[in-house]
C-alpha cells in the first residue's frame, strides 16, 4: 500500500503536523508498506530523519510562488525556470525566519484561494502536482495535513479514483485571526470542502467535537486518530533528583503558547513561594517576529534578579531537545487557546518528566490517559506556581508520576500505536 503525506513545510522543527506525518510516514515504511511527504508551501525541517521525502522532491505551491500567483495574474504564466528559482529551499527558508510569512492576519486572501481552489488562479500548481504523482506512482490514499488544504479533496478526486483523508490541527486558532472580511467566508468554505474528504481525524476527542461544532457537522463525523512519536533516544530524566529542580517549556517563544504567563509563574515561585532553587529552561522556536517578546521578558527576569537562574535554548535540534528533556524535573507549556493536542507534553511524559498542563482543551484526556502530570485551572501565574511547588515538594511522588508517564505514552502514543490506528482507518476506506 502507499499513502502520500501532503505536508505543509514550516520555518522551525516544532511543526506538530509535520513531525506527525514524518513519524507516520517512517512507521509504514518500516511496515513494508509505501509512504512518502511532499512539501506544501515552505521546505520540510524535521527534527529527526526522514524515509519518505524524497530527495528529488519540489515545493509544492511554494510560498513565494503562490503569493505572486494570488496577488498578481501574470506570475500564474511564468516560466518553469522562474518557478524553480523562487522554489529555491534556501530562499524559502529565508522568508519563513519573517513571521509574517506565516501571519492570518496577512494572508486572508490567500487561505481563501487554497480553500476555494477551483483551478483558476493556482491551475499551473496544480497542475505540477498531478505530473509529480502521475510520475512517481498514484498513491492508494492521499492524506492532507491540516483541514486548511481540504481545497485539495475535490480537485485531487477529480484526477484519480482514491480515498482523501483530511486531518484537523490547530486551524480555529489560525482562522479565527483572520481579517474581518475573510473569516466567516473561510470557516464555511473550510467547512463546505471537508466535505469532499472521505475521512476527517482529529488528534484528540475534544478538538473533534470542538472544530464539529463550529463547523456545523454532524457528531462523530470528525473520527480520533492519535498522535504517537518516536521513542528512540528519549532518557528517562534525572532533573527530579537534581538538589536545584528545573522546570521546562519547549514550544514556539510566543504569548499565545503562554510564554509570559510561564515567566510569571517562575517569578512568583521564587520570590513568593520561597523556591530559591529552581530552575526555568525555556526552549523552541523563535522567529524575528517573537525577538521583541522575548528581549521584554528577559528585561523582567533581570528585574526581578532572575537572568542568572533561566536558561534560553531557542532553535535546538532533536539531540539538542532529547538532552533538555532529560534534565528537567517538571514540564509545562500554559498555552492561552484550544489546543487541539499538544505534542510537546507527549515528548516530556515520554523522558518521564510530569506536565503541569491547562485544564482545557486536549490536556484532560491526555492527562487521564497516561497518569503523567496534572491539569490546573490556570486563570494567572500564581495557581501554576503553586501547582510547581507542590509537586516539586514531593520528589518520590513526582518520580512515579513520571513513570506512569512514560509507560503511558509507550502504551497509547507511540508511533506504533499511531500507525496501527491509521492502516485500521485506511482498510476500513478499502
Amino acid at each position: 500500500m502507499k499513502i502520500t503525506f501532503l505536508t505543509p513545510g514550516t520555518g522551525s522543527y516544532y511543526c506538530g503536523a509535520c513531525m506527525r506525518d514524518n513519524a507516520l510516514a517512517n512507521a509504514l515504511i518500516k511496515d513494508g508498506h509505501e509512504a512518502e511527504l511532499l512539501p506544501m508551501y515552505l521546505p520540510l525541517m524535521l527534527d529527526e530523519d526522514s524515509e519518505g521525502q524524497e530527495s528529488d522532491s519540489p515545493v509544492f505551491f511554494g510560498g513565494i510562488n503562490i503569493f505572486l500567483q494570488q496577488k498578481f495574474a501574470v506570475f500564474r504564466h511564468s516560466p518553469e525556470w522562474f518557478d524553480k528559482l523562487l522554489n529555491n529551499p534556501n530562499l524559502l527558508r529565508s522568508a519563513a525566519k519573517r513571521s509574517h510569512m506565516t501571519s492570518a492576519r496577512d494572508h486572508g486572501q490567500m487561505t481563501f484561494e487554497m480553500l476555494r481552489l477551483d483551478g483558476v488562479v493556482f491551475e499551473k500548481e496544480l497542475n505540477k502536482l498531478y505530473s509529480w504523482i502521475n510520475d512517481h506512482g498514484v498513491p492508494d490514499a492521499l492524506c492532507l495535513s491540516t483541514a486548511l488544504q481540504a481545497g485539495l479533496a475535490k480537485e485531487v478526486k477529480k484526477q484519480w479514483n482514491i480515498p482523501v483523508i483530511c486531518y484537523f490541527q490547530g486551524e480555529d486558532s489560525f482562522l479565527d485571526s483572520l481579517p474581518d472580511d475573510y473569516r466567516d467566508r473561510c470557516w464555511q468554505l473550510m467547512a463546505d470542502r471537508c466535505q469532499d474528504a472521505d475521512v476527517l481525524l482529529a488528534p484528540s476527542e475534544f478538538y473533534a467535537r470542538m472544530m464539529e461544532r463550529r463547523l456545523g457537522m454532524d457528531t462523530g463525523r470528525i473520527r480520533l486518530q492519535i498522535n504517537g512519536i518516536n521513542l528512540e533516544g528519549f532518557q528517562v530524566s534525572e532533573g527530579a533528583s537534581d538538589e536545584h529542580p528545573a522546570i521546562g517549556y519547549l514550544a514556539r517563544l510566543c504569548e499565545v503558547k503562554g510564554l509570559p504567563l510561564m515567566i510569571d509563574a517562575f517569578i512568583h515561585l521564587r520570590t513568593q513561594l520561597g523556591n530559591d532553587s529552581a530552575r526555568l529552561k525555556v526552549a523552541g522556536a523563535m522567529t524575528k517576529g517573537d525577538i521583541a517578546l522575548v528581549e521584554s521578558l528577559k528585561s523582567k527576569l533581570d528585574r526581578a534578579n532572575l537572568s542568572d537562574s533561566v536558561e534560553w535554548l531557542p532553535n535546538i535540534s532533536r539531540d539538542e531537545k532529547l538532552a533538555f528533556l532529560s534534565s528537567l524535573s517538571l514540564f509545562s507549556v500554559p498555552v492561552q487557546y484550544e489546543e487541539a493536542f499538544g505534542l510537546y507534553g507527549i515528548e516530556a511524559m515520554a523522558a518521564s518528566v510530569p506536565i503541569v498542563q491547562p485544564n482545557a482543551s486536549a490536556f484532560p484526556e491526555i492527562i487521564e490517559t497516561t497518569g503523567g502530570g496534572v491539569c490546573v485551572d490556570i486563570v494567572g501565574p500564581e495557581l501554576l506556581a503553586e501547582a510547581w511547588q507542590k509537586l516539586l515538594q514531593d520528589p518520590e511522588g513526582l518520580k512515579k508520576m513520571g513513570e506512569r508517564g512514560r509507560l503511558g505514552v509507550e502504551r497509547s502514543y507511540s508511533i506504533q500505536a499511531m500507525k496501527n490506528a491509521f492502516l485500521d482507518i485506511v482498510e476500513s476506506m478499502r
